[in-house]
Formats: structure tokens, C-alpha cells, sequence
């Protein structure tokens, strides 16, 4: 059975950090585009980042670029989205997803075009709430 478990939510202050945790059983993310979605209040969910690959190629948004970035661990088979000078506009629900990725260039695909490709993240966690507040 495969389960996503994501962690590392919470309340921060405009210009703080939180690292989110997606665990991963049942399925080897080597294997796998794993991408960061959030949705917002009243709003569509969106992709912010991304990674693929045996290199562990990451992809970000224009939105949280420079701020945000997906790591992966393979040993545990973990992966991290790191935040950084987070904003009142970052604040939402935050999922990990996956899709499966046969190919470097299926990976690019998946990750350089998240939104467009969403149908193919086929497992999903129960999200984490981040909120961004003074």
C-alpha cells in the first residue's frame, strides 16, 4: 500500500523557515516525480516545487523561487521542502505528490510542467497546514 505522510507544518512569522517532510512507503521515489503543491483558501492548488531523477533535479515556481526548494533522501526515502523567508501569501495547505517517472526526460516533463501534468500525480498525502502570520 502506498502512503505519503507529510510533516512540518505550522505557524511562522513573516521571514521565517520551515522544513516540510513528505515520508514515502510503498514505493521507491527513485522512481518517481515527487512534487510540492499548495492550495490556498478560495484558491486553485498550485505547484511550487519539484524533483526528479537520479540526480535529484529540482524544479520551483516562479512564486517561491529562490525562496523554496524539494530535496530527497534517498536512504529513507524522504522528501523535504525547505522554506525560506516565508510570506503572508505562502500561507495554505501543502501537499506532496507523486508521479511515476520511467525516464530523466518523463521527470523533466512531470516537474517542468506540474500544473499542466497534475493528473499524473497519482498519490497524494493529507496535506500539512502552513500559516504565515504576525
Amino acid at each position: 500500500q502506498v502512503q505519503f505522510v507529510e510533516t512540518g507544518g505550522g505557524l511562522v512569522q513573516p521571514g521565517g523557515s520551515l522544513r516540510l517532510s513528505c515520508a514515502a512507503s510503498g514505493l521507491n521515489l527513485l522512481n518517481y516525480a515527487v512534487g510540492w503543491f499548495r492550495q490556498a483558501p478560495g484558491k486553485e492548488r498550485e505547484p511550487v516545487s519539484c524533483v526528479f531523477g537520479r540526480d535529484a533535479t529540482a524544479f520551483n515556481s516562479e512564486s517561491v523561487k529562490d525562496r523554496f526548494t524539494a530535496s530527497r533522501d534517498n536512504a529513507n526515502n524522504f522528501v523535504h521542502l525547505q522554506m525560506n523567508n516565508l510570506k503572508s501569501g505562502d500561507t495554505a495547505v501543502y501537499y506532496c505528490a507523486a508521479a511515476f517517472s520511467r525516464s530523466e526526460g518523463t521527470g523533466l516533463r512531470l516537474c517542468n510542467h506540474a500544473s499542466e501534468f497534475e493528473s499524473e500525480f497519482a498519490f497524494w498525502g493529507q496535506g500539512t497546514q502552513v500559516t504565515v502570520s504576525s
